[in-house]
């Protein structure tokens, strides 16, 4: 019992150096001559087209705030919106409020299909609609 205890005590031991060993060398200091990159330095900035899609996705969701906010009696603070996906290709689109207001699904679903059309014209590109999947919840 006490040769188990010793063996088990080296064990933890050893695992333990070795866990120190491996995270100083992931701490980002210079070893040997070559610099390991910081998380920040590994950044890379979106693209024209990225930033283009991300514009996108966030005025489809201000208007569908707007939308809902001014064709109910919804506070813009209790609706939570998810935008997910790329709009030229496959996006879901996830709109969730209180369980205690007096909104039904049927009201909510024209308004995101109208905000969808009045973004898609505003910035002048084609989104396929059969390729959005909605869906409305209450939380």
């Amino acid at each position: 019992m006490e040769e188990e205890r010793k063996i088990l005590k080296k064990g933890i031991i050893s695992g333990m150096v070795f866990m120190s060993i491996l995270l100083v060398g992931c701490n980002g200091e210079e070893k040997g001559g070559q610099g390991v990159e910081s998380e920040q330095e590994a950044v890379v900035a979106p693209t024209n087209e990225e930033n283009a899609e991300l514009t996108l996705l966030s005025e489809l969701k201000n208007e569908i705030i707007r939308s809902i906010t001014e064709q109910t009696e919804l506070d813009s603070e209790s609706i939570a919106i998810m935008l997910d996906g790329n709009p030229s290709k496959e996006m879901t689109i996830s709109v969730s409020f209180p369980k205690n207001v007096k909104v039904d699904d049927s009201v909510i679903q024209p308004l995101i299909e109208d905000s969808i059309k009045h973004v898609t014209e505003t910035e002048n590109i084609t989104i396929n609609e059969e390729n959005i999947t909605i869906t409305i919840e209450t939380y």
